[in-house]
């Protein structure tokens, strides 16, 4: 099983990112998935999350009208559109994925760094 994250970087306030996170070794359309992150020195958030069809998507407040989460179920991935970027967005972002089945699976990506600064 694995969750491999890709895409970010060193971008400057204003501008955009898009994560992406490639899965493999479980079925994919049975897991809802998520963007958590975790800036240093705090905790990890919730920033996104996407149910397992893809109809449903779920926005942190401090993300919400700037981030965009989407799923494509026959390439295995999801993705993470970042707008507008803010110093504040700066953190480590990880894809998770969480069986629609009581009692399922997670799993989670490394991580990538996703640095917000001029």
């Amino acid at each position: 099983v694995q969750l491999v994250e890709s895409g970010g970087g060193l971008v400057q306030p204003g501008g955009s990112l898009r994560l992406s996170c490639a899965a493999s070794g479980f079925t994919f359309s049975n897991y809802r998935m998520s963007w958590y992150r975790q800036a240093p020195g705090k905790e990890r958030e919730l920033a996104a999350v996407v149910n397992s069809g893809g109809l449903t998507t779920n926005y942190a407040d401090s993300v919400k009208g700037r981030f965009t989460i989407s799923r494509d179920n026959a390439k295995k991935a999801v993705y993470l559109q970042m707008n507008s970027l803010k110093p504040e967005d700066t953190a480590v972002y990880y894809c998770n994925g969480r069986s629609v089945f009581l009692g399922g699976s997670e799993y989670w990506g490394q991580g990538t760094q996703v640095t917000v600064s001029s």
